[in-house]
């Protein structure tokens, strides 16, 4: 496996990091300063033994006195997880210290094959089924669940939107509500743009689906967020590469499964808020605009997308804001959390 650019090779061998297992059960300090992180065992496969990694605030346990969820009503201790997208991982720690500032006891979820789980030899990012995830989110609500035992609520951004919708689906009354920040729920384009690739990758998926797909690689959407180009935050050169990870045709598949099922309906009856931009813009080569929009998804899409997830469904567009809302320029990604707190104390406070 062999870097965009084909010069130097793209291993976990190379991370800057590898990261040891936790021993069972066990919080150790974090790659973040002022965080610890579990390891999650999890199944064999061909790639070798998976994991995936827990994290949160260090020293985070139920307080009374902790500030009110919303701004009113006793403290609540509700437990929020996050779960990244593609070619991605948890960094955002003032996301997190926002929510413990407001009571919520925030955990973030790097899924088996990204992030804090990646290990030598696995393909990153790689999964044949998004309903893979079921093993570690459960066993991520579970963990929470002993010391922070209301129901949660569940944030993703991109495909970890898309996959936290599909988990809520299929179980039913465990989350107290979704917080979606620009979810993939369909193509760029249409749901014809998806029958037509699935058409195409079918054939070659069936046979091979680790292949690579060649896709245009580009470093728009890391220049929007890196600190090293136009963007505020320091990143893994592994963890969140300047070229998103290869993208197997299988995986594809599995996330073009997702999407058909939500344009089928998901019925989920938890309210769910999705933030977006309020544009997007596309293009071969990098422009200035590109820092004040979506450069990834369809805005346009995902918004008409988010009216199939359940009965209440919040959409907010954000003037100028990245693909991920939450990691946009201050000012954008303060009035996002302002208007994401004062829905979560309406429709997920302590009742």
């Amino acid at each position: 496996m062999t870097s965009p650019s084909g010069d130097t090779p793209f291993s976990p061998t190379a991370a800057p990091e590898l990261l040891a297992d936790s021993p069972p059960g066990v919080w150790v300090p974090d790659i973040l300063d002022g965080f610890e992180r579990q390891t999650i065992p999890l199944e064999v496969d061909e790639e070798g033994p998976n994991a995936a990694t827990l994290v949160r605030l260090a020293g985070a346990v139920p307080s009374e006195g902790a500030v009110p969820a919303g701004g009113d009503g006793p403290a609540s201790g509700i437990p929020v997880l996050y779960v990244h997208g593609w070619s991605d991982y948890f960094y955002n720690a003032p996301l997190a210290r926002l929510f413990a500032e407001r009571g919520y006891a925030f955990h973030a979820l790097d899924l088996r094959k990204y992030g804090r789980s990646l290990r030598p030899g696995q393909t990153p990012g790689w999964a044949g089924s998004l309903e893979v995830y079921d093993d570690e989110i459960g066993r991520a609500l579970r963990i929470i669940a002993r010391d922070h035992p209301q129901r949660p609520v569940l944030m993703g951004h991109s495909t970890g939107g898309l996959t936290l919708a599909l988990w809520a689906a299929r179980h039913p009354g465990r989350a107290r509500a979704l917080v979606l920040n620009s979810p993939w729920l369909e193509m760029q384009g249409s749901a014809l743009v998806r029958h037509m690739a699935s058409a195409v990758l079918d054939p070659v998926v069936r046979l091979h689906p680790k292949n690579f797909l060649k896709l245009p690689r580009v470093d728009h959407y890391w220049r929007t967020v890196s600190a090293a180009a136009d963007g505020d935050w320091d990143l893994h050169p592994l963890w969140r590469p300047q070229y998103a990870f290869e993208v197997p045709g299988g995986w594809l598949k599995a996330v073009m499964a997702g999407h058909a099922t939500v344009a089928a309906g998901l019925g989920l009856t938890e309210p769910v808020h999705v933030m977006l931009s309020d544009r997007t813009v596309f293009g071969p080569s990098w422009r200035e605009d590109m820092t004040a929009a979506d450069i990834v998804l369809d805005v346009e899409i995902l918004a008409q997308r988010s009216t199939r997830l359940g009965r209440h469904v919040t959409v907010v567009r954000h003037a100028g804001a990245l693909h991920d809302v939450m990691a946009s320029p201050q000012a954008i990604r303060r009035q996002a959390a302002r208007e994401m707190f004062q829905w979560l104390g309406v429709y997920a406070g302590p009742a």
